[in-house]
């Protein structure tokens, strides 16, 4: 009895000891949410004025533009798979990686050849352990992403769209993130982002209300070249704000769980521990009585 009631005790300790773990982690990711989410909050303003400038552009202007226009076969597709750099945060990571497969799928049924782009160290490791190969992967930045991540990762896509298939080039990218929902919601999504496709200006005029006139200095070909690698950028750091602020949440919310699972261990030992000792209490009163009636047979 005494060595299983030692063996209690100290499964009682290491749950302790994990429960203090992760009721710090938890503590932190809580921390690091609000900052996040004030940042999503913060680059909404400009996403929306970028996409409606863009927007006008494309819809009051007859140019064809490269980044616009859909091409007549689609022959090579590009996959921006947004992952965490650290664990302990669920099934963020599997569901976004998951979703990547099944998009995958569905571009390599279609007769599309994929190429990955990868962010995040859980993405690289995914891809290296099934020995899969990708174009370029960015790490280190997930948790608290700048602006200068999403430039470089935009620059590399747009000179990828760009640059002919028969150079390795690719004929639309497509990205797969994670949206933040709620605190208990994350919710991973697939957007194309190029060819663009703006649905902004497209709605049927209002009778009531008179269509803006649009005049682009110096000409709409000149004003899509400099927004709409503006715009990529303003999407993929905001894919970037809402995959952190989801890693966060969803962190958050598997330390809970880990800390509540740590106080139900703690308890079903210290209930084992109790009878253990009950029972050791109860074996060794039991040989004091037997004792006890034994030598008062000797007298």
């Amino acid at each position: 009895m005494g060595a299983q009631l030692r063996v209690y005790r100290q499964k009682i300790r290491s749950a302790q000891t994990t429960k203090k773990i992760t009721r710090a982690m938890e503590l932190i990711a809580a921390s690091r949410i609000q900052k996040a989410l004030v940042r999503v909050q913060a680059s909404a303003p400009y996403a929306r004025a970028v996409t409606r400038a863009v927007s006008a552009v494309a819809t009051y202007s007859n140019v064809n533009h490269v980044l616009t226009t859909e091409p007549e076969k689609i022959e090579r597709s590009a996959v921006v798979i947004f992952a965490s750099d650290r664990g302990l945060a669920g099934a963020f990571n599997a569901n976004v990686l998951k979703e990547a497969e099944e998009l995958t799928t569905l571009l390599r049924s279609q007769g599309k050849e994929v190429v990955y782009y990868l962010v995040g160290r859980r993405a690289v490791g995914y891809f290296a352990f099934r020995r899969r190969a990708s174009e370029r992967d960015w790490i280190g930045d997930t948790d608290s992403p700048t602006f200068a991540t999403a430039q470089e990762i935009g620059d590399e896509v747009v000179r990828k769209f760009i640059q002919p298939t028969s150079e390795g080039g690719v004929d639309e990218i497509h990205i797969v993130y994670n949206r933040f929902v709620s605190m208990l919601v994350q919710t991973p999504e697939v957007v194309r982002l190029l060819p663009l496709e703006v649905v902004e200006g497209v709605e049927e005029p209002d009778p009531n209300h008179l269509l803006p006139l649009y005049e682009f200095e110096p000409d709409s070909s000149v004003v899509l070249d400099a927004l709409l690698p503006v715009y990529i950028q303003s999407r993929i750091f905001n894919a970037l704000l809402q995959s952190a602020v989801s890693k966060h949440a969803a962190t958050q919310k598997a330390m809970k769980s880990a800390s509540d699972n740590a106080d139900t261990l703690i308890r079903d030992y210290t209930r084992l521990a109790n009878n253990a000792r009950q029972s050791e209490i109860t074996q060794q009163i039991s040989e004091i009585v037997g004792g006890a009636d034994a030598l008062s047979s000797a007298k």
